[in-house]
């Protein structure tokens, strides 16, 4: 999936609008996209960005403390 950056978007805003986190996916998308992060922090108004498939998140297990 490629998404355009808007007026005055971050790639952590982009991330988070896009999949609701920014934890391990930022390193997979600069990987995607070489020269993305020599843009700067604020990207140009249309820049292409080529997103991965959403990872699925492991479910950890329940840990209750007191029964």
């Amino acid at each position: 999936m490629e998404l355009r950056s808007q007026q005055g978007d971050t790639l952590d805003l982009i991330l988070f609008r896009h999949y609701g986190y920014t934890a391990g996916i930022t390193e997979q998308v600069l990987a995607l996209n070489p020269g993305l992060a020599a843009l700067g922090p604020i990207l140009p108004t249309g820049t292409l960005i080529t997103m991965p498939a959403a990872p699925t998140q492991a479910e950890q297990p329940l840990i209750q403390l007191w029964n």
